[in-house]
């Protein structure tokens, strides 16, 4: 999962056919779902939502300790709006308890495959996704995972959450169509620090730049990030980078944004993120004026966020977006590909869908991308300075 924010889920909710429909509009998302609210009712295990003939399960961490059953039920309700905002959906969505544990995510697959389900939407936690794969690999019936890890991506298993390569794929083709062409990266030393700096890598490398210079990494408890700060204002004095990314929502960037400002640096060297900085403490750092970053459109998410409130008395979490769309795409396919509805050439239609957060596709090895805009940080506040685009380029093969 994103910290911070599920960074966007899906453009502006139009009629049920559009909403689901091969991808026409995006307006993406990517904005805090509000204050604190009260614990929503659990979901019922093997509650019915809905009365069509297709069933589809949604799996759910309603038992796993910690916030986990708070996210749980908002998902259920999540998934019962956009039944309900979908005139003449023809799904049953089967609900059951994964415990959030891949033994139970198992046995909770198990459960739904014996009551008829033809899609499995969830679970949210990695361990769980795991062990849903195990069963329905074999059974051929596909899975949208609401996580965020691609590790758990695979033919047939398909991760909804937002991803760090779209956020590194997008910011560096934004940077270098601006002219910026000498990159270096200030990364944690974490899975999220490695998998975006390999995306940047393979980006700047195909966009035909100078790659990138140099990549400073720091560990998890923050305490080389001064030095390799530092390393980075020389390059900078020197001429040899014309930008950084730094994408965490920590120290590294505020720092980063402080020393290049004090070494008269801020016009000259450009400031990179991701959606993790959509994030009060970054938004209002001096240094980090003018940077720019990438993040679904917002309108979507206040949108979907106003109706959910106005249903259910409580602001959404993140990923109830996911969980929505998750479901009325089950839906729309249901009413548009008939007995073709959930299969692989279906679900990875090169056009994609459109979300609460704009335009999203799923690809065959499981990961998906994300219709994106970029930002840039302006008096404490993020603009738009590079709307999402409306069309995918061709797939990666």
């Amino acid at each position: 999962m994103r910290s911070g924010c599920f960074a966007g889920v899906i453009g502006r909710l139009g009629v049920a056919a559009l909403a689901l429909g091969m991808l026409a509009a995006c307006a993406p998302t990517v904005e805090r779902s509000g204050p604190a609210a009260p614990t929503p009712a659990q979901p019922a295990m093997g509650e019915r939502i809905g009365n069509g003939s297709v069933k589809v399960a949604l799996l759910l961490p309603r038992s796993a300790p910690g916030n986990a059953g708070i996210v749980a039920a908002s998902l259920r309700n999540a998934a019962e709006m956009a039944v309900q905002e979908t005139p003449g959906a023809d799904i049953t969505i089967i609900v059951e308890d994964d415990k959030g544990t891949r033994e139970g995510a198992r046995a909770a697959a198990v459960a739904a495959l014996d009551a008829g389900a033809e899609l499995i939407i969830g679970p949210l936690l990695a361990p769980a996704v795991r062990g849903v794969a195990e069963v329905t690999r074999p059974a051929g019936v596909p899975v949208l995972a609401l996580s965020s890890d691609a590790t758990v991506a695979a033919r047939g298993v398909y991760v909804l959450g937002f991803l760090p390569e779209g956020d590194a794929e997008r910011i560096a083709s934004f940077a270098e169509a601006r002219g910026r062409r000498s990159l270096a990266a200030l990364l944690p030393e974490s899975g999220y620090g490695a998998v975006f700096g390999a995306s940047l890598q393979r980006t700047v490398s195909a966009g035909g730049g100078s790659g990138l210079v140099t990549v400073a990494r720091y560990p998890a408890d923050g305490g080389a990030i001064a030095a390799r700060v530092a390393g980075l204002t020389q390059l900078a004095q020197a001429g040899s980078i014309d930008a950084v990314a730094a994408p965490a929502a920590d120290e590294a960037p505020l720092r980063l944004g402080a020393a290049l400002a004090g070494a008269g640096l801020s016009g000259r060297i450009q400031l990179l993120g991701s959606g993790l900085w959509d994030d009060a403490r970054i938004l209002s750092a001096p240094g980090l004026q003018g940077g720019w970053f990438p993040a679904p459109d917002k309108s979507g998410f206040a949108g979907f966020a106003a109706r959910y409130a106005a249903a259910y008395g409580t602001a959404p979490p993140r990923p109830a977006a996911l969980a929505f769309d998750a479901t009325r795409l089950a839906a729309g396919l249901t009413s548009r590909f008939g007995t073709r509805r959930f299969a692989f050439e279906t679900l990875t239609n090169a056009n994609g869908f459109s979300g609460v957060d704009g335009a999203f596709r799923l690809l065959p090895n499981g990961l998906s991308q994300r219709s994106l805009a970029i930002y840039e940080i302006r008096g404490g506040r993020a603009e738009i300075i590079d709307p999402a685009p409306k069309r995918f380029p061709p797939p990666p093969q």
